[in-house]
């Protein structure tokens, strides 16, 4: 069966809530001020700069090398970086799948680390105690949870996109996970990984090797450096 010749993820550009997360780290808050449902959270106007930036790097790549096929989020912030970078390429076709949205935080969402331990100690402890990559929080995901889910998205991919260059607009826990599952890394590599947070904007690309799929470049910015 043919396989795919490449594939690349592009985590979305920054968005008002990745702002807002700052802001109130920054201040010491218990809350995220966000006021909207995670699937609707937009870019910032650098969110759509680095998009556009994305996008030319797209573009000076030779015609025959660019993506076959382009995959996203459905949430806005993946969405929106989608569109902003494919304009600099002829606006190919975007495809939406579910399984490739960030991970849900439940009852968590919004909060700070200290808004959690303020409001939610228990659940504070038993991340303490189950660790990051197996708990769920109350209505929500683990990262064990959005690896299944993942599994299933890319076997479609490889699936549909035989000898495809196949790009993806996704989250920081979809790239990073994707890792896990395309290099077959356990979970202290992957949380090791993860300790370090994929930039806004930022391009991840593997290409088949012998048979596999190798990580090429792992959250480059090279494109990002006039933004």
């Amino acid at each position: 069966m043919s396989e795919l010749d490449w594939l690349a993820m592009a985590r979305h550009g920054e968005s008002v809530g990745n702002a807002a997360w700052r802001a109130a780290e920054s201040a010491e808050l218990d809350e995220i001020d966000v006021g909207l449902r995670d699937p609707d959270v937009p870019l910032s106007e650098t969110g759509r700069r680095q998009a556009k930036a994305l996008g030319r790097r797209l573009a000076a790549m030779p015609p025959d090398e660019r993506p076959t096929a382009v995959v996203s989020s459905p949430y806005v912030r993946a969405a929106e970086t989608a569109r902003i970078a494919l304009a600099e390429i002829g606006d190919p076709p975007i495809h939406f799948d579910e399984r490739l949205r960030d991970r849900e935080t439940g009852v968590l969402y919004a909060l700070t680390w200290r808004g959690i331990a303020a409001r939610f100690p228990e659940e504070a402890a038993r991340k303490r105690l189950t660790g990051k990559f197996y708990y769920r929080p109350p209505g929500g995901e683990s990262w064990a949870d959005v690896a299944l889910r993942l599994r299933s998205a890319l076997s479609d991919i490889e699936r549909d996109h035989p000898d495809g260059r196949v790009l993806v607009f996704a989250h920081d826990a979809v790239v990073v996970l994707t890792r896990y599952i395309v290099e077959r890394l356990t979970e202290r590599e992957v949380l090791e990984i993860e300790r370090t947070l994929v930039p806004n904007g930022s391009l991840t690309v593997w290409a088949r090797e012998d048979g596999d799929l190798r990580l090429v470049t792992f959250s480059s910015t090279d494109h990002l450096d006039p933004v």
